[in-house]
């Protein structure tokens, strides 16, 4: 197996919200068994992949860590066009490469649709918006990794009381009130949004767009019960 299965198997259990005693008992092991797969410490037969995909309701390949669609749909690292246009992967793990070109060919493509309008305001607020993100998941890393948060400009007290939330939240202002704009005005140069339109102009960056869109509408309808 990989680190990817191990880490996977482990979430899953705690997003099922069971303790590891309770999961062994209806996996049909011991604790003690289920600790060393969800650590990496042993690896399990077929036997019990195909018991845990069936208990997590997930299919082998997420489960192994080969696809991020809890369904099945395989798509490749290697396979995936980069529009980053840098070549190998990221070192040491199959899921780090796909989650950098998946969202790299997605933001790659926002821009490229935004360009198309002519709207500097709502490219401009775009990259606030993601690039505070990008900031936040930065600096916690910083941190955690053993970094002085004298290494920023913007005060550890700003950051920890979300200062960086409350611009991204002005960005995502400014950039519907650009849209607005874009909206309103008849000459606005807007592009062909519907999928079919998407896939004969970007056909490098729509299969990645489609793949981080139905990830995060299956996540956000998995926390509403849905």
């Amino acid at each position: 197996m990989n680190e990817d299965f191990s880490r996977t198997l482990a979430l899953l259990r705690q997003e099922k919200g069971i303790a590891q005693r309770q999961a062994a008992r209806e996996l049909g092991i011991s604790q003690a068994l289920l600790s060393h797969y969800e650590n990496g410490v042993r690896e399990p037969g077929l036997a019990f992949v195909r018991r845990a995909c069936d208990y997590y309701r997930v299919s082998a390949d997420y489960l192994l860590g080969r696809t991020l669609d809890r369904d099945g749909a395989v798509i490749n690292a290697d396979e995936l066009y980069d529009a980053s246009n840098e070549k190998g992967s990221l070192r040491g793990s199959v899921a780090a490469t796909l989650q950098k070109k998946l969202l790299v060919n997605t933001t790659s493509l926002l821009f490229e649709l935004l360009g198309g309008t002519g709207s500097r305001g709502a490219v401009n607020a775009a990259a606030r918006y993601l690039g505070g993100a990008l900031y936040q998941l930065y600096r916690m890393l910083h941190r955690v990794a053993g970094g002085k948060d004298k290494f920023f400009s913007l005060g550890g007290t700003a950051f920890s009381m979300d200062a960086v939330d409350a611009e991204m939240r002005l960005a995502r202002v400014c950039f519907a009130q650009e849209l607005d704009a874009l909206e309103a005005d008849e000459d606005a140069r807007l592009p062909a949004m519907d999928s079919a339109a998407l896939a004969q102009a970007y056909p490098g960056l729509t299969q990645s767009l489609t793949q981080v869109l139905h990830s995060t509408e299956e996540e956000t309808n998995r926390l509403l019960g849905r």
